[in-house]
C-alpha cells in the first residue's frame, strides 16, 4: 500500500462505519466478508480531512480502472447505495468489489474474496470527480 493503510476522508469514515455497523445482517456469505475485512481495515484507516486528501485515494464517487491477476479490466464509479447502477457502472460500497477498493490508492494491489474466489487486484488509474456525495442518508 503507497500510504501504509487505508486513507479515508473524516465525513466518509463516518458514513461507512454506519453502512459496516450493519454487517452482520447480510445474508450473503461473501459480502459479509467483504464488510468485516474492510471494518478491520478501517481500525488502522488514516483519517483526513477534506483538504488534506490525496487526489488518487479511492473514495465516493472516484472512478476507479482495475486489473486482475486474471488479465480482465474493469472500470467503474463507487458510490453509495442508493446511486447504485450495475448498468452503468455505478457500484455501491456494499458490494464486494466496492468494498474492496474503498481507501486504496492508484498503484496499490490488493487481494479480496469474491464469490469466484479470492483473487488479487491492482488499481491502475483513480479519477476524482469531486462532487459532494449525499451523507443525509445515513448521517
Amino acid at each position: 500500500m503507497k500510504y501504509g493503510n487505508l486513507v479515508i476522508e473524516k465525513k466518509e469514515y463516518v458514513v461507512l462505519k454506519r453502512l459496516m455497523n450493519l454487517s452482520g445482517y447480510y445474508k450473503d456469505d461473501t459480502l459479509r466478508k467483504s464488510v468485516q475485512k474492510i471494518v478491520g481495515e478501517l481500525e488502522t484507516a488514516i483519517i483526513r480531512d477534506e483538504s488534506e486528501m490525496y487526489e488518487d485515494v479511492i473514495r465516493f464517487n472516484t472512478t476507479v480502472t482495475i486489473i486482475s491477476e486474471n488479465g480482465w479490466h474493469k472500470k467503474f464509479k463507487l458510490v453509495m447505495p442508493t446511486d447504485s447502477d450495475i448498468k452503468n457502472d455505478k457500484i455501491s460500497i456494499l458490494t464486494p468489489m466496492g468494498a474492496a477498493v474503498m481507501g486504496y490508492s492508484e498503484g496499490d494491489s490488493v487481494v479480496w474474496e469474491f464469490p469466484s474466489g479470492e483473487q488479487k487486484l491492482t488499481i491502475e488509474k483513480v479519477e476524482q470527480e469531486n462532487a459532494p456525495i449525499n451523507l443525509n442518508m445515513v448521517l
